[in-house]
């Protein structure tokens, strides 16, 4: 049986277990997408002969997408519903992954690189934001935790995307034509998996309504609370998206084809966390798994780029994997405990959560071109410590309902 479905129960509805089905390819497509750009990034660099800085600066377009996305898709979803929602967001995820290989492989344009990662950017933020909304519902209905394996399938696409980027750098596969004819295949896949989500519920009855309710997510303590800690963890995720593959090369004078294999390491570690997690969540709680799972990723990123060993630094990119592996969908699993109000917390904590994807590349970029891009990664750690104390804001509240 597949380690991202758990054994169905008589009592849950055949639409239910479809339904968790058709998330979990919509996740695992998503971060296949995402990573397949990600496993070419140092080719792009050397294709536009750019530096650490002007390269974070480049990976600012694809965030400053997502974070943009991300202040609407809450309502977008209320909206459409989260299958058009998913779908439409492909088709722009689809078009940036194309637009990248064609700009970058082809035409060698900077400008260009840049405005297809604003539309993947834009594409993947407001798909992550429905996929998560309908993650939470299908979670409900089944009656136990199952978030983190809808983020596990992101990951276990991402292995994928890390594995074949690693193979068409190894035997030179061109740029665009590897990045379109993975586009087209997560389109395709994407529109078959929502296909099979559940019913889209009634939207509020106005406009005001839904601008109401995402304007007072904005003021709610817990709320707020959840989006900082997603912030670091995603900063602790993204970080090793945007800059392990380089770090390696850089660091530690691998090869393009060890720099996304190491990359994949790192995915394959998050996929573990999120398939096991749900176990350890649903017995022990949220506190103390994330407790312990922050405190292992602090210490592998920290062995990560102080190992000196590339065995060993790989040892620590397996755990950094591992432990940040739960931060990000146990919070916005948290963000979704009333139902009723869920595509607007969500969307508030998503919105926090990306600013670390908007900030995280030029700071690092900045700071790798002065220490060195490895050395670089050490903000990971230094982050993740005082994390610590948010975690508490992740228990359920004893009355879930709209306060």
């Amino acid at each position: 049986m597949s380690p991202l479905v758990t054994a169905p129960s008589p009592a849950v509805p055949r639409q239910v277990l479809a339904a968790r089905t058709g998330v979990a390819v919509v996740f695992a497509l998503n971060g296949l997408a995402v990573a397949s750009w990600f496993s070419r990034v140092p080719a792009v660099r050397d294709s536009l002969g750019l530096s650490a800085g002007r390269l974070g600066l480049l990976l600012l377009a694809m965030s400053g997408g997502a974070v943009l996305a991300l202040t609407t898709a809450g309502l977008v979803t209320q909206r459409l519903g989260a299958a058009r929602t998913v779908v439409a967001s492909t088709v722009l995820v689809a078009v940036g992954m194309a637009g990248v290989g064609m700009a970058a492989g082809m035409t060698g344009s900077l400008a260009g690189v840049a405005m297809a990662l604003f539309a993947l950017g834009y594409g993947s933020g407001t798909c992550d934001v429905a996929m998560n909304v309908e993650g939470a519902a299908v979670e409900k209905r089944l009656g136990r935790t199952i978030l983190p394996r809808f983020h596990a399938a992101w990951s276990l696409g991402s292995v994928a995307g890390a594995g074949i980027g690693a193979v068409a750098a190894r035997v030179g596969v061109p740029i665009g034509t590897h990045l379109a004819v993975l586009a087209a295949v997560v389109l395709a896949g994407t529109i078959l998996g929502a296909r099979a989500f559940l019913p889209a519920q009634p939207a509020p009855d106005t406009a005001a309504t839904r601008r109401g309710g995402l304007l007072a997510a904005w003021r709610e303590p817990r709320t707020l609370l959840l989006g900082l800690l997603v912030l670091v963890m995603a900063f602790a995720e993204g970080s090793a998206n945007d800059w392990l593959a380089v770090a390696f090369v850089d660091g530690y004078g691998t090869s393009e084809a060890v720099g996304a294999a190491v990359f994949g390491v790192f995915v394959t570690g998050m996929t573990i966390g999120r398939t096991a997690g749900t176990v350890a969540l649903d017995r022990w709680g949220r506190v103390p798994v994330l407790f312990a799972t922050i405190l292992l990723a602090a210490f592998g990123a920290a062995v990560a780029v102080l190992a000196g060993s590339g065995p060993v630094a790989i040892a620590g990119v397996a755990l950094w994997g591992l432990g940040a592996s739960l931060g990000f969908p146990v919070g916005m699993s948290a963000a979704a405990d009333d139902e009723d109000r869920a595509p607007a917390r969500v969307s508030v904590v998503a919105v926090l959560g990306y600013t670390s994807f908007l900030a995280g590349p030029p700071l690092l970029g900045l700071l790798g071109d002065r220490v060195g891009t490895l050395h670089a990664l050490l903000v990971v750690p230094l982050l993740l410590l005082p994390t610590l104390a948010l975690v508490p804001v992740t228990r359920p509240p004893a009355h879930p309902a709209s306060r």
